[in-house]
């Protein structure tokens, strides 16, 4: 008789496809950014744009630190693994989001990342919400343990996101994507460096 695989031998298998999605998401990251240097005459750097992406590498980065805590998943079953994969998709999205396969209908990254913040910043609400169903998963002990901050930082980020949406001023932008990488190491070093 066949045995049944470990608990351990399912956490790692998510793991590793959930590692393969989101290794795809960095390299599109430090992809694009390597066009700035490759290409510094012709590729305009627009602030806004770039605090994204050094928002989103930290968040990718954090994403996988913070999903060693699945360990304490009891159950797997498919519906949560095609969960989990779909959210690190979004990440993958939003990577592809900043960085395009082409550019030809825009005017640099400035033009193209005020035409397209819409979709930018409703999949990132997306992605907020998205966390609180992973965190979830990870038990009521694991979410209680975050503490009444993580549920307000959750709904501060669908809201700053939304709002992020119809704001027109660029330093309004910047100073919102500052407040996001600033906020965002803040969160990560007080609650998650040490696993």
């Amino acid at each position: 008789m066949q045995s049944l695989p470990s608990h351990a031998e399912y956490f790692g298998h998510v793991r590793t496809i959930i590692g393969m999605v989101l290794a795809l998401s960095l390299a599109r990251l430090v992809n694009g950014l390597t066009r700035f240097v490759q290409h510094p005459g012709t590729i305009k750097v627009y602030p806004v744009h770039l605090g994204w992406v050094v928002f989103l590498l930290i968040s990718i980065v954090h994403f996988w630190w913070y999903e060693f805590h699945l360990v304490l998943v009891p159950v797997w079953t498919f519906p949560l693994y095609g969960f989990l994969i779909f959210y690190a998709m979004v990440f993958a999205a939003l990577t592809a989001l900043l960085f395009p396969d082409q550019m030809t209908e825009y005017d640099g990254f400035e033009d193209y990342f005020t035409r397209r913040k819409r979709w930018f910043f409703g999949l990132l609400a997306f992605a907020a919400l998205l966390d609180v169903g992973d965190t979830l998963v990870k038990g009521q002990d694991y979410f209680r343990s975050l503490g009444m901050e993580y549920p307000i930082r959750q709904a501060a980020f669908v809201g700053l996101s939304i709002t992020a949406m119809f704001i027109s001023s660029k330093r309004a932008q910047l100073a919102l994507v500052l407040a996001a990488i600033v906020y965002q190491v803040s969160w990560i070093v007080r609650l998650y460096d040490i696993l």
